[in-house]
């Protein structure tokens, strides 16, 4: 069983897996925003996509450090990002704390 690095207790399939799941998750929100376009407020429906499409991007940039071996290492501090933080935000970047001194 591979890990995934610097977070022993995930996989890299595990990454994989929750990763996938919120790719589809957004394109599936995606398609919903653009079936509505004719009924949808434009300016609220440009601003949801744009939102997803960021979150897409950082899922492909998640996937790319699952192959790398980087995913679960903050890219500010170098430390590890913990298990139960990727489990919510599988593509996420930042320890909490390099991500609250960025905001």
């Amino acid at each position: 069983m591979t890990t995934v690095a610097r977070s022993p207790n995930m996989t890299v399939h595990e990454a994989r897996q929750r990763l996938g799941h919120e790719r589809s998750s957004r394109l599936t929100q995606l398609r919903a925003i653009e079936d509505g376009a004719a009924v949808a407020d434009k300016e609220l429906m440009t601003a949801q996509t744009a939102a997803i499409r960021r979150v897409l991007t950082e899922i492909g940039a998640a996937e790319d450090r699952v192959a790398d071996g980087s995913y679960g290492t903050c890219l500010d501090c170098d430390g590890r990002i913990p298990v139960e933080r990727l489990e919510i935000l599988p593509y996420v970047r930042y320890c909490v704390s390099c991500q609250q001194r960025a905001t």
